[in-house]
């Protein structure tokens, strides 16, 4: 397994898997920025480790950038179809180390991208609506830089 900033295996991604706290907030909005940028081809997947609630906020800087989660409902880690992901990606240390015990010796690898909570953003609706933005923002980044690049890097050739 590697962790972030290491660069991790550099075989080409085709599905991945946000996780978080309760899947209503950080790992949603990866999730739908990742379905934008991604090729269509790469299976994308969000999961939290506890029930959770949808958040409003989430719903209106995904808006902000044309962008929605449609009817979709938090889940949780083991009510996911599919369980097998090239990549999971974490973003709250309860989440990493219950994925973690999840996947075992499974051949997969977890990174960490460690993001604040908005959640807890105090203040007016703008600046509460700010420290969503800036969560997102970084994903974004994390997402372009890891992701995106993965995409443009050819496959190895096969001997």
């Amino acid at each position: 397994m590697s962790a972030a900033g290491e660069g991790g295996d550099k075989r080409r991604i085709s599905s991945v898997l946000f996780v978080c706290g309760m899947n209503a907030i950080r790992s949603p909005m990866a999730e739908a920025l990742a379905r934008s940028l991604l090729p269509q081809s790469v299976y994308v997947a969000s999961a939290g480790v506890r029930d959770g609630q949808r958040d409003p906020f989430v719903d209106s800087v995904l808006a902000e950038k044309g962008l929605s989660l449609g009817d979709r409902r938090p889940q949780r880690l083991e009510d996911l179809e599919d369980s097998y992901f090239d990549l999971i990606v974490t973003m709250a240390p309860e989440a990493h180390h219950a994925v973690l015990d999840a996947t075992g010796t499974a051949s997969v690898d977890v990174e960490f991208w460690p993001m604040p909570d908005p959640s807890v953003a105090t203040g007016s609706r703008e600046q509460i609506l700010e420290a969503y933005r800036a969560v997102c923002s970084r994903i974004d980044d994390h997402i372009r830089k890891r992701l995106l690049q993965d995409q443009a890097t050819p496959a190895a050739p096969k001997d």
